[in-house]
């Protein structure tokens, strides 16, 4: 009896851990309709981790931009909210999933990363805004 508990709580306890692990620090592709989708309902941190300059070209509306190439990377990142969900794009997906690990081992909650990056955002026809 004493051994089918201890097996009964070593599988629960596994079981409870697995789960908590694909809770936190989960990154998530996802397409334009589903970013979109996540805009419009959650309270997110939108961050577009290309150059300023790739930024002239246009870019998604309220969108922040951390260069992921620029040398405060690691400081500017640590602006954002860990506790809140954060959608990352970059020109076709390399860039910000590179970003999304980082941000995983930073210990940030939730990551999204726009699937194609801008690229896809702009075949699909949604808006992007221009520079003033």
């Amino acid at each position: 009896m004493k051994s089918l508990l201890l097996i009964f709580f070593v599988v629960t306890a596994s079981f409870l851990t697995s789960c908590k692990n694909d809770l936190e620090g989960e990154i998530k592709l996802v397409t334009p309709e589903e970013m979109q989708d996540l805009m419009e309902l959650e309270d997110v941190q939108l961050v577009d981790v290309r150059t300023e300059q790739e930024r002239v070209d246009g870019f998604i509306k309220n969108s922040q931009n951390i260069d992921f190439n620029s040398p405060t990377f690691e400081k500017d990142i640590e602006k954002l909210d860990k506790t809140k969900p954060v959608i990352l794009y970059c020109q076709s997906g390399g860039r910000s999933k590179k970003c999304a690990e980082k941000l995983k081992d930073a210990g940030f909650v939730m990551i999204y990363d726009l699937k194609g990056g801008i690229t896809q955002w702009r075949f699909k026809d949604y808006f992007i805004e221009m520079p003033n």
